[in-house]
C-alpha cells in the first residue's frame, strides 16, 4: 500500500474517531443505542478494502453489516490498523472487531473470541500434473515461497533436504513464476490460490495443507451477553448459508471446513 493510501487512511479513521461517542459497554447499551460500532481493517483485500465509493467493503463489511442486521441495529464501521485495532476496542472507541482477527492464545488473553467467522489456510499449491501430495515428495522439486512470510517458515520446515527452496520479495512474484513454470508449487494462502484458479482454472491445486488459522469477532473481556449473542448469530449464519455466500463473493470459494466445523 502506498504512503498516500496509508494517510489517506489514517486521515479517515481520525475523522471517524473524533465523530463516533464512546462505543456501547454492553449488550443492552448496543441494543438501547440502537447502533453498533464496528472496527475493521480496510487494507486487508478481500476480507477488508475501500471501495470506490470510498466506502469500508469486503467480506468483514459484509459480516459486519449482517451482525447488525441480526441485532436490528445501525451500523458504524469505523477503520482500524492491525497495531491499534485491539487498543480501540479496548479503550472503548468501537463495540466489537470485525477485522481479521486471528485467534491466538496470546490475542485471548486481551480479548474474548467469538466461534470462528472466516479463516486462512496456508498450502503447497502447485501444477496438478506433479505429484507433490506430501511433504516427503517435496524432494528434488522446486518450490516458490514469499522471503520471509508465514509460507517460507512452513515450507523450510517440512521440505526434505533436497528440495529446492526459490525465494520471491512478493507473492506477485511468486505467483508469476509458477504461472510460467519457473517453479512446480509455491506456499500461499487460500487467497492467492483462488485469484490463480481464477485465472488459470485447472492448472494448479492444493496438494497438502501446511497451517491454518481461524478468525473471530472480538469483544472486550468480561462482555459475555454480547458474546453469547455473537456467537449465535456466526452459528446461525454458518447453517443458513449466509457466511458461505459472503465466502463466495469474496474470496470465489465455500467457507472452508476448519471454519464451518470450528466453534
Amino acid at each position: 500500500m502506498t504512503f498516500t493510501r496509508r494517510a489517506a487512511i489514517a486521515l479517515l479513521t481520525a475523522a471517524v474517531v473524533a465523530a463516533t461517542p464512546l462505543a456501547a459497554q454492553t449488550l443492552d447499551d448496543i441494543k438501547a443505542k440502537g447502533a453498533i460500532t464496528v472496527g475493521m481493517l480496510v487494507d486487508f483485500p478481500p476480507f477488508g478494502i475501500m471501495n470506490t465509493d470510498n466506502q469500508p467493503d469486503g467480506y468483514d463489511a459484509d459480516v459486519a453489516k449482517l451482525l447488525a442486521e441480526d441485532l436490528g441495529v445501525d451500523l458504524t464501521i469505523l477503520p482500524v490498523t492491525g497495531p491499534n485495532r485491539i487498543p480501540y476496542l479496548l479503550s472503548g472507541q468501537v463495540d466489537v472487531l470485525v477485522a481479521s482477527l486471528g485467534i491466538t492464545p496470546e490475542r485471548a488473553e486481551r480479548v474474548a473470541f467469538s466461534d470462528p467467522y472466516a479463516g486462512i489456510a496456508i498450502a503447497v499449491y502447485g501444477d496438478t500434473g506433479v505429484d507433490l501430495s506430501s511433504p516427503e515428495k517435496l524432494s528434488g522439486h522446486t518450490i516458490g515461497v514469499t522471503r520471509a512470510s508465514t509460507q517460507d517458515t512452513a515450507v523450510t520446515k517440512v521440505a526434505p533436504d533436497d528440495a529446492t527452496i526459490q525465494r520471491f520479495d512478493d507473492d506477485s512474484s511468486a505467483v508469476q513464476a509458477l504461472l510460467s513454470g519457473q517453479v512446480e508449487a509455491i506456499g500461499v494462502s487460500n487467497i492467492i490460490s483462488n485469484q490463480i484458479e481464477a485465472m488459470a482454472p485447472g492448472r494448479f491445486e492444493v496438494k497438502f495443507d501446511l497451517s491454518q488459522q481461524v478468525q473471530g469477532i472480538a469483544v472486550r473481556p468480561g462482555s459475555d451477553a454480547l458474546l453469547a449473542e455473537i456467537n449465535a448469530f456466526v452459528e446461525q449464519a454458518k447453517a443458513d448459508g449466509k457466511l458461505n455466500e459472503i465466502h463466495e463473493k469474496w474470496l470465489g470459494s465455500p467457507l472452508p471446513d476448519f471454519v464451518a466445523a470450528a466453534n
